[in-house]
């Protein structure tokens, strides 16, 4: 990199503050989300659904047998534009017993009197 242009250097930066942005999205995204439950008197974390999806299957209840965080993005972009499913076996998730949720730990608790 010698002779680096402004343009290219521009080129960069740019890539560089999209990289960041779109890392930092779903962040910003519980941020934004959670404050807003919280000014309509909500739950935090679960929007009164008192069910939190499980974050090993991401509510499924299935893993793909194989795949370390249990999908794989371009298989399920194609399987969400038509195309035929993978021949890929999918077993029960152990982390939430195959149910794809968990009770909201906020706002499950029992209540006591």
């Amino acid at each position: 990199m010698d002779n680096i242009t402004a343009s290219e250097l521009a080129g960069f930066g740019v890539g560089t503050l999209l990289l960041c942005a779109t890392i930092a999205a779903p962040k910003i995204d519980a941020f934004i989300s959670a404050s807003q439950r919280s000014s309509l008197g909500m739950c935090k974390r679960c929007g009164n659904l008192r069910m939190i999806a499980c974050s090993r299957c991401r509510g499924v209840g299935l893993i793909k047998e194989g795949e370390m965080l249990g999908s794989n993005l371009i298989d399920d972009m194609y399987e969400s534009l038509g195309g035929e499913g993978s021949k890929v076996r999918s077993i029960s998730c152990t982390y939430c017993q195959a149910r794809g949720h968990f009770s909201c730990p906020d706002c499950s608790k029992p209540t006591s009197v």
